[in-house]
């Protein structure tokens, strides 16, 4: 591929630049499984529950939408709710300081690959942005030691404050191409979950790139990717 044909990369963060959807995903699992052990009729959360219901989308929404999945119903609460709190904000704050634990105590490092094409992408001078669901993505940039080469990062906490749709709406990758100052068909857009592919498919953008860590290329496919790989060097090949 001929990275230079386009002018800047926008980038999901978990699961593409860093292994961290391993993290939320033992995080989510960690917090639902005590939830509804504490209910006793219901079936253990499992990783199909996060591909479904989670992945990819802001933390109170991937919540509401496994809890729907189960004909749960909690309070909406407030985003200032202590974790033990049994409403939508105190599930998903429990869910954050599980998350933020994990990698206090472990560090994260990026996936080889894809520091390799973000190093590629400085050296040739084309923009980049990282555009994640997550409210932690700039502590995880910083511990993977990657936040120097991320001028724009757009995270829950900008979408908040900007009032920006999460993913699947294609609103944070959009703001992110615009906060670069390149249009949206110049951009490429590079994620791992469906709801993030989804989003880059609405966006207009010029190409949307997915790499699989367990999704799979068909579904991949099937929610707007127009190319799937392994590893983000195939990219540089």
């Amino acid at each position: 591929m001929d990275l230079s044909q386009y002018e800047a990369y926008l980038f999901d963060l978990d699961g593409v630049i860093t292994p961290t959807a391993e993290v939320h995903m033992r995080a989510w699992a960690e917090m639902f499984n005590e939830f509804l052990a504490g209910l006793g009729d219901q079936p253990p959360y499992t990783d199909e529950d996060y591909f479904a219901h989670v992945d990819g989308k802001p933390r109170y929404d991937g919540v509401r939408d496994f809890l729907a999945s189960r004909g749960i119903t909690l309070d909406e609460g407030h985003p200032d709710d202590d974790g033990g709190m049994q409403t939508i904000c105190g599930l998903g704050n429990r869910k954050n300081e599980a998350f933020n634990e994990i990698i206090a105590r472990d560090g994260v490092d990026p996936y080889p690959g894809s520091r390799a094409l973000i190093e590629e992408l400085a050296r040739r001078e084309i923009p980049v942005a990282v555009v994640s669901s997550s409210k932690n993505a700039v502590p995880v940039l910083r511990a993977a030691q990657l936040d120097r080469y991320f001028p724009v990062v757009v995270d829950g906490k900008v979408a908040l404050a900007h009032g920006l749709k999460g993913k699947p709406a294609p609103d944070t990758f959009r703001y992110a191409a615009d906060l670069l100052g390149v249009a949206h068909e110049k951009a490429v857009v590079i994620e791992d979950a469906l709801s993030g592919v989804a989003a880059g498919a609405a966006g207009g953008f010029g190409l949307v790139v997915a790499v699989d860590r367990g999704v799979g290329t068909q579904p991949l496919l099937d929610a707007g990717a127009e190319l799937v790989v392994d590893d983000l060097e195939r990219l540089m090949d």
